[in-house]
């Protein structure tokens, strides 16, 4: 018995942090208050009509994040959008022939903002609701006025409520597991530079170090993957995070798969000994960000001394003679892991530094857009999201015109069939669109279960009370209440079935009609998932399922085109002469592709039915993505130093130039293979003699020439390596597959 209450209560917080109990009570208080201000106080139906739906779309349907300030700033924005929408909406709702195509641009661009931001996509119901209310019931000029303070009227209440009842707690759901994640891959460093100085813990538990770590990186990845939509807005802060999820990822891959590997130097083990503690140094401060960064760049220069340390090392090696230039890149080995590991490690620390910095920003910066570390801005940032999904392939493009074609459609067939509360018709078939047509019939069948159990528990309550105002106005709290907590505590049917009874007692409340009104409910709700059906069938009713593979194989063409390109770049860096500019539009198109790739995927995982492929394998080629994209960046980062001097290495160059083109042609090979769902191409055998060229090529830069710039083509020719090596892997995924 204690067990069931213990789990019980904890059930109950867990609704209440989460928001579903908290939105409905706060709803259930402000929502009837509102509306018999305008109903009774005001004595205007269309300001207390626009005041009750305004509280549902201000407090019910949405609960911003963040700090208090943030919250506050997202509700304005949502009160003065909805605002010009409801004016929008009346100015054209007597008018079909210019509302139907209105409201297809509106409803579009509402449900296409939400790929620049989750505080976007999660207004996006809300905004839509307000529009369609104001659409769906015809009104001359004159009503603007009234709709407006009514949806006013429950913006100032709103307001009140988000600041004083029943706040939300501040919550931040990637914080505490990129903490933990920081911690445990800094861990498995520290224990990896203890092993190779002939200590730490034994094979066992560095082993079980490792896994995890692993498992550590993976709850975040999971927790980042949860929601149909990015958990990231356009603040700064914000972007900086999301940064940090794909380079712990690379962090743990680098860790797992050289977790056993022959032991370092102790210049090596210094300097990976250092990027534990960078890492540390980093999940401190995002845990707490009040204190000040001192650690942080502390460890920072202590990192960078390391890696100067082991470049010249590196360097002081003698070369071998011919024949044994395998065993001397083998050496080098060690270097160029702790290398690629602390390349990532700085790359988390500048991201959690820039994310703390942008969250002590005061409002004036904030106001005039002052961007720590000459990040973009949130327009930029805005800008080039949407950018990257004006793709005919894309999901949220395809989400976004289904949407829209849905509402306007059900806008043309309401004037035409002159139903008599068009509002349901229109609002039914936006309530059960999904990403494809299956989903689409699943939410129609369970919208009109629901909808029908609603009337007949409606028409029960109303032929037992029958028009007794004052009991429809007790029960008008209680019918809120549960439409907000029915969805999250028992399904989405349960949720249409109590919004069900709160219309048939909200329209009794404005003109008593008795329970005949859920009829008419049942009949428009009808119509609008017909429509919705429809339109379901008829724009791309297959989903994600095909757009993810065309997602996969565009992130993969884009992102193997930018490694050559990278790569094309070092090769021109590497004899010293005058700097070319970095392949920043490679990089742009190869950064929108994996956000095209992220949204589709997030589509796929949401939507319902059985998955053609296990969702391991897909996750892994959707990673593979991420890790060529970084080991593109990270050989960017190399070359893009000012120490390098003039020599000739054009043969050095050519090996690099030819194995890039080798690499970029077998991932457009895996590409097509994917759009084309055939199986993926055989790996490239590995090259046993390629080790040799290249110190042939560098020989008299290594033997006493300029060894720093040698060992960075090197080091090159290992991230190329290690895409190649990527290649077996995502092989073995695609075949399982």
């Amino acid at each position: 018995m204690t067990q069931v209450v213990s789990a019980t209560t904890r059930f109950a917080k867990r609704l209440w942090v989460d928001g579903a109990v908290r939105r409905a009570a706060r709803a259930a208080v402000v929502a009837p208050s509102v509306f018999a201000i305008g109903l009774e106080v005001v004595g205007n139906v269309s300001v207390g009509t626009f005041a009750i739906i305004g509280a549902f779309c201000q407090l019910l349907l949405v609960e911003f994040g963040g700090p208090m300030r943030e919250r506050i700033q997202a509700e304005l924005g949502l009160i003065a959008a909805g605002g010009v929408l409801i004016a929008i909406g009346t100015l054209v709702s007597p008018h079909v022939w210019l509302a139907a195509p209105i409201i297809l641009l509106v409803a579009f661009l509402i449900v296409f903002s939400g790929v620049v931001s989750s505080v976007l996509a999660s207004a996006s119901v809300s905004l839509l609701l307000a529009v369609i209310l104001a659409v769906s019931l015809p009104a001359g000029a004159d009503q603007v006025i009234p709709r407006l303070a009514g949806w006013g009227l429950a913006a100032g209440a709103a307001l009140l409520a988000v600041r004083f009842l029943w706040p939300a707690p501040t919550r931040d759901p990637l914080r505490a597991p990129t903490v933990a994640a920081c911690r445990a891959l800094a861990e498995t460093m520290h224990a990896g530079a203890a092993v190779w100085r002939g200590g730490g813990p034994s094979p066992a538990e560095h082993a079980a170090l490792v896994d995890r770590a692993d498992e550590t990186v993976q709850a975040l990845h999971r927790g980042f993957l949860a929601a149909p939509i990015r958990p990231t807005g356009l603040t700064t802060s914000a972007r900086a995070r999301v940064r940090l999820i794909d380079e712990l990822g690379w962090i743990r891959d680098i860790t797992r798969h050289h977790a056993a590997r022959a032991a370092g130097t102790e210049p090596a083990a210094a300097a990976k000994e250092a990027a534990g503690d960078l890492l540390d140094a980093a999940a401190d401060l995002l845990e707490n960000p009040d204190a000040t960064a001192d650690a942080l760049h502390a460890a920072q220069r202590r990192l960078d001394a390391a890696l100067g340390r082991m470049g010249r090392a590196v360097t002081s090696n003698p070369v071998p003679g011919a024949g044994r230039a395998t065993e001397f890149v083998s050496a080098l080995e060690p270097s160029f892991r702790v290398q690629e590991m602390a390349y990532a490690v700085r790359l988390v620390a500048r991201n959690v530094d820039l994310s703390v910095a942008a969250e002590r920003r005061t409002w004036l910066q904030r106001a005039l857009g002052q961007q720590p570390g000459g990040l973009a801005g949130p327009f930029a940032t805005a800008r080039e999201r949407a950018l990257a999904h004006l793709q005919w392939h894309s999901t949220w493009l395809h989400n976004s015109l289904r949407g829209a074609v849905g509402v306007a459609a059900a806008v043309v067939v309401v004037h035409y069939t002159g139903v008599q509360h068009s509002f349901w018709v229109i609002f039914g078939a936006l309530a059960v669109l999904r990403s494809n047509a299956l989903a689409t019939g699943q939410n129609a069948v369970r919208a009109m279960a629901g909808t029908v159990v609603g009337f007949v528990i409606g028409a029960v309550i109303l032929i037992g009370i029958g028009t007794d105002i004052d009991v429809l106005w007790a029960l008008l709290p209680v019918a809120i209440l549960m439409a907000g907590v029915a969805p999250a505590l028992i399904s989405f049917a349960a949720g249409q079935a109590a919004f069900t009874v709160t219309l048939l007692i909200l329209f009794n409340i404005i003109q008593p009609a008795g329970w005949q009104l859920g009829l008419i409910r049942i009949e428009d709700i009808a119509i609008g998932v017909g429509i919705s059906i429809l339109v379901g069938l008829l724009l791309w009713p297959r989903g994600a399922r095909k757009e993810l593979r065309t997602a996969l194989a565009d992130a993969y063409d884009s992102s193997a085109h930018y490694l050559r390109a990278v790569v094309a770049y070092a090769a021109l860096c590497c004899d010293g002469a005058a700097r070319p500019p970095p392949p920043t539009a490679e990089a742009q198109r190869s950064a929108a592709a994996a956000r095209r790739l992220d949204d589709t995927f997030r589509t796929y995982l949401s939507e319902r039915g059985a998955k053609p492929k296990p969702l391991p394998e897909i996750t892994s080629l959707v990673n593979g993505v991420a890790g060529l994209r970084i080991a593109s960046d990270a050989v960017l980062d190399l070359w893009q130093r000012d120490d390098q001097s003039p020599g000739d290495r054009a043969a050095a160059r050519s090996l690099l130039l030819r194995t890039s083109r080798t690499t970029e042609r077998w991932y457009a090979d895996l590409a097509a293979s994917i759009g084309a769902d055939r199986p993926a191409p055989a790996p490239q055998p590995p090259d046993l003699r390629a080790d040799s060229r290249l110190v042939e090529a560098l020989r008299g830069d290594l033997s006493g020439g300029d060894g720093s710039t040698a060992v960075r083509v090197i080091w090159t020719a290992d991230h190329l390596d290690a895409t190649r090596r990527l290649e077996t892997t995502l092989t073995r995924v695609d075949d399982r597959s």
